[in-house]
């Protein structure tokens, strides 16, 4: 049996992006007799709102899709993230990071396709005694991915998309990445790998923007031996001027377009559906 889900943020309402994100779950979860799931992801504290959350549940009724009753809501699973960071740590995967956005910013070499930065690697270098200095300053800190010791923990490692075909994940795709925000004490790529697997979906469905977190999404399914869905990376739905909608931009919202009386139907029609 498939099992999809839709798992926005709430840290703005809805645009069409989103809606054409739920509508292809919700649709590819009924297309193989399936479940189509909702999930939260309200990690981020500092930016997400309570009426953002009661927003989606709005715009996706709305929009007519139906999810199963059970919804995950992330904030209340921090401390099994915690527990999972710290099995890693143990496992001498992850090493702290005290640089800060300025500092990235000023050593970085390259890029990843999405245009973010890929870290240098700078405090992986750091001795126990400069790292035990700076915690004593008390110094910031994330816990980042050691890819090159995964990498030798898991040998080659490949993940499906039902798409575009088999890959070879690439441990070096995004550097090394924070898994443990310094200051939300997780990160969205250890959440969401692990709520997956919780949930048993069986295929990923998102946009193609998140295409090059799957590496790391597979990385770490093997590293905690988690159960391996597919996945299927959409299409993004752009605006006029070519851009995809974003929260950011301030993208015309799903509420905006209900209450200046554009319909559901309309809506669907106009994404496909």
């Amino acid at each position: 049996m498939t099992v999809t889900r839709f798992a926005p943020s709430p840290t703005g309402n809805l645009h069409l992006g989103h809606a054409y994100s739920a509508l292809y779950s919700e649709r590819v979860a009924k297309d193989n007799g399936g479940k189509f799931l909702l999930r939260i992801e309200d990690i981020d504290y500092t930016r997400c709102r309570p009426e953002y959350i009661k927003g989606i549940y709005n715009d996706l009724e709305w929009l007519g899709i139906i999810w199963e009753s059970d919804v995950v809501i992330q904030s209340s699973r921090l401390d099994l993230y915690k527990d999972v960071a710290n099995k890693l740590n143990a496992m001498g995967l992850l090493y702290p990071c005290f640089c800060t956005r300025k500092d990235i910013a000023k050593s970085t070499e390259r890029t990843a396709s999405n245009g973010d930065a890929i870290y240098s690697g700078k405090c992986l270098h750091l001795t126990e005694e400069k790292i035990a200095e700076k915690k004593s300053k008390g110094l910031p800190y994330s816990l980042r991915l050691n890819s090159k010791r995964a990498e030798e923990e898991t040998g080659k490692l490949f993940w499906n998309d039902q798409l575009s075909g088999i890959h070879e994940v690439n441990f070096d795709s995004l550097g090394d990445v924070v898994l443990v925000r310094k200051d939300i004490g997780t990160s969205y790529h250890l959440a969401v790998t692990l709520d997956d697997d919780f949930q048993d979906v069986t295929c990923v469905t998102r946009g193609i923007d998140l295409y090059e977190s799957t590496h790391i999404h597979r990385i770490l399914q093997s590293l905690l031996e988690l159960n391996v869905p597919e996945w299927s990376h959409h299409k993004l739905i752009k605006g006029s001027d070519g851009n995809k909608y974003s929260k950011s931009d301030k993208s015309l919202t799903l509420s905006e377009l209900r209450e200046s009386g554009v319909s559901a139907k309309e809506i669907r029609k106009e994404l496909g559906f």
